[in-house]
């Protein structure tokens, strides 16, 4: 490996599951280091403890797979740098916070939790141990004291650092905390650990979201105290969600779903997600197309796409761009990965369920929607006489009930096995041609008949052939008596 060489990380914490936002900035570290023909890294910083939840870590490898977003490095695949789990690397980081107290960066504090030690304009630690003599520090060592290491800041001046998106970035020092690196159970904190394994594990651009800006020039004076070359900082702008006043916050749980594992058990592929994902926030500078392979996305990735303007989350967009991947796949790969979302379906309409999917799949913007796509094929919806007013082909509830009766009957002759679109459609033209009638008026008045609803997915054959024979004269029959009787 070169210095040269782009290597970046996704570093999620245990706590809970993938939101957007976390996916998002995943992604964006994947296509940087793989369009750079660098390494990407999976690290789980689980330090702390106390939000641990227990299968956190298998959903997040799992998510990364189903968005095939693949480490190079990571658990359960190795590198060069020891294990990229925190909680294995307790040695390390003990080793490197002694090390920062050898340096005069960071120091000893003894103070006990339950006291209040929060002062000053800025809040935070009142720095009691801050200059205690190293005879005091001793025997507080010697009595094996508790104690945890906090970071040195300075009290004057400032520090600035240069992000990719927002330009310089400059905090006063005095604002700074003198942080915690090192607990008294011996785990670190984030500020402390991340800062340790981005330098251990060679990471050069470090991608994550805009809520760790102001935490960066703390991390910016640890490398200054080790004397190490401060990596790439890129800061993600927020993507934030659509409120019912037409205003926008912080995407979250109100808006929808807003995990990955939400998305995809309402019915959006894994990969049309990824797809919209990917332009939360950035913009292919060359191109105008909005539907990308990961192959593709990867070939026109660059930073100077990102924008540094929130993203709106828009379930349209993600809709029409899950429909185009649907339109993508063969008949045959919709109709099996559709099948569960249809649940339960009586005979007639799991036997016809090859020629329904391929009726549903270009009208579809997410498999959860198929349930109401096909309810009125499993009960017969409420008769509504108005929709058999269609002036375009000059249809009333009148004509319909003058017109069924002939049509219920040639559909009677029809034997069983012959009960197919292509059957039923040239048997209705050629009758229809015969009794010297409009074929939109009688196509209307048999699919309102046996549908009983205006917009449907498929014509009147195709509906009368998904239904089967029986359903089929079953439902005209009804609707025609419902007819007579106006």
């Amino acid at each position: 490996m070169t210095e040269k060489t782009v290597r970046t990380r996704f570093a999620p914490s245990p706590t809970g599951y993938m939101h957007i936002g976390n996916l998002r900035t995943a992604l964006y570290a994947y296509l940087f280091a793989k369009a750079n023909n660098g390494t990407f890294i999976l690290r789980i910083e689980d330090t702390d403890r106390a939000r641990y939840v227990a299968d956190a870590v298998d959903f997040i490898e799992r998510t990364l797979a189903a968005a095939k977003i693949i480490p190079d490095e990571g658990p359960g695949i190795g590198g060069e740098y020891g294990s990229y789990v925190q909680s294995e690397r307790m040695d390390i980081y003990k080793e490197y916070a002694e090390k920062l107290v050898k340096l005069g960066a960071a120091y000893y504090c003894f103070c006990d939790p339950d006291e209040d030690h929060s002062t000053g304009k800025f809040g935070g630690y009142d720095r009691t141990c801050r200059d205690l003599p190293q005879d005091v520090i001793d025997k507080h060592l010697k009595n094996g004291d508790p104690y945890v290491i906090r970071q040195k800041m300075p009290l004057t001046g400032e520090t600035t650092y240069f992000d990719v998106l927002h330009g310089n970035i400059t905090i006063p020092n005095e604002e700074l905390e003198d942080q915690v690196l090192l607990k008294r159970d011996g785990m670190p904190t984030y500020n402390f650990a991340n800062v340790i394994d981005d330098h251990l594990m060679h990471v050069t651009h470090i991608i994550r979201g805009a809520e760790f800006i102001t935490s960066t020039p703390k991390h910016v004076l640890l490398y200054q105290s080790y004397g190490w070359e401060l990596p790439t900082f890129i800061h993600l702008a927020p993507v934030m969600g659509k409120n019912e006043d037409g205003s926008v916050s912080k995407l979250s749980k109100r808006h929808g779903a807003t995990s990955f594992d939400d998305l995809v058990k309402m019915g959006y592929l894994p990969e049309a997600i990824t797809n919209y994902v990917a332009l939360l926030g950035w913009n292919p500078k060359t191109t105008n197309q909005e539907i990308f392979s990961m192959d593709e996305l990867i070939g026109a990735f660059s930073l100077d796409g990102l924008s540094k303007s929130p993203a709106v989350f828009d379930y349209d967009k993600l809709g029409w761009i899950n429909g185009e991947y649907f339109k993508k796949m063969t008949d045959e790969a919709f109709a099996k990965e559709a099948r569960a979302y249809a649940g339960d379906l009586p005979a007639n309409l799991d036997a016809s369920w090859s020629t329904l999917a391929t009726l549903l799949k270009t009208r579809l913007q997410r498999f959860g929607e198929i349930p109401q796509e096909i309810a009125f094929l499993i009960d017969q919806p409420a008769f509504d006489a108005s929709l058999y007013q269609n002036k375009r082909n000059k249809v009333t509830p009148e004509k319909a009930a003058e017109i069924l009766p002939s049509f219920i009957e040639v559909l009677e002759g029809v034997d069983t096995s012959d009960w197919n679109n292509d059957h039923l459609y040239a048997l209705l033209e050629e009758k229809i041609a015969a009794a010297g009638v409009k074929k939109g008026l009688v196509m209307w008045v048999l699919r309102i008949a046996a549908a009983g609803q205006k917009v449907t997915p498929g014509g009147a054959t195709e509906i009368l052939a998904i239904l089967g024979k029986d359903e089929s004269l079953s439902r005209l029959k009804k609707s025609l008596a419902k007819l007579q009787e106006m």
